[in-house]
């Protein structure tokens, strides 16, 4: 059966991409940083999230910031004022990173920083449930976030975005009183998804669960540099 043009230029695109995404993950590896992907539909509290995230960690770790949006800088405005390295990449039309603009942003970094005093980079993507988890830009972990006010079903109607999460956060748990949602659900709806991801329920201006997230965030980057240490050993 032959393929729609539509479809072959789609698998064509993709595998582009994770020849792009392999490319910046060996930079990465090469300087010992841990990439993050941070994924949401519009509105859900990524940007907050990175906030408190960086004034909670960014004493302790070395962080970068990649952050994308089809126009403007004003979430990047936001995070620079925590006086980590924050390079923004403006996608126009594009409804998501692809690994060769996260490669333009690691090219920036690279330039005006030395890369490998870096432990970790936040990358994060276009608000959409859907492109972003299709494109991978070379990240060690997928970070998916939900908010409350997004409801129950979203894990069954855009499943991708879910079963590809190493992480979810479910957002705004401060607004749970407030609204007719089921936590459980939420949670049994992307547990069909994907069994073993990371839920954390978190609120950001409650600091429900932000430790949790926290801890999630150093274990990840103490994984990835044992890894490192045992393949310096084997080599």
């Amino acid at each position: 059966m032959h393929q729609t043009f539509d479809a072959a230029l789609g698998i064509n695109l993709l595998h582009a991409n994770q020849e792009g995404a392999n490319h910046n993950r060996a930079h990465f590896d090469e300087w010992g940083i841990t990439c993050f992907n941070v994924m949401s539909s519009p509105g859900a509290g990524k940007t907050v999230l990175l906030e408190q995230t960086l004034a909670a960690l960014s004493n302790k770790v070395k962080i970068a910031v990649i952050e994308g949006d089809m126009t403007t800088e004003l979430d990047a405005d936001r995070l620079r004022k925590y006086g980590v390295p924050v390079i923004a990449i403006n996608t126009g039309r594009s409804c998501h990173l692809d690994s060769k603009m996260v490669a333009g942003g690691l090219h920036q970094l690279e330039h005006h920083y030395n890369p490998s005093e870096f432990d970790l980079v936040l990358v994060e993507n276009v608000g959409n449930l859907v492109c972003p988890a299709e494109f991978e830009v070379g990240e060690h972990a997928k970070v998916a976030l939900l908010s409350l006010t997004e409801g129950e079903d979203k894990p069954l109607k855009y499943p991708v975005m879910f079963q590809e999460a190493d992480c979810l956060l479910i957002t705004k748990m401060d607004l749970a009183p407030h609204l007719d949602v089921d936590v459980n659900r939420i949670v049994a709806n992307v547990r069909q998804m994907n069994p073993d991801v990371t839920i954390i329920p978190v609120s950001a201006k409650t600091g429900e669960g932000l430790e949790a997230w926290f801890d999630w965030i150093c274990s990840q980057i103490e994984q990835e540099f044992l890894s490192e240490q045992q393949l310096s050993v084997t080599h």
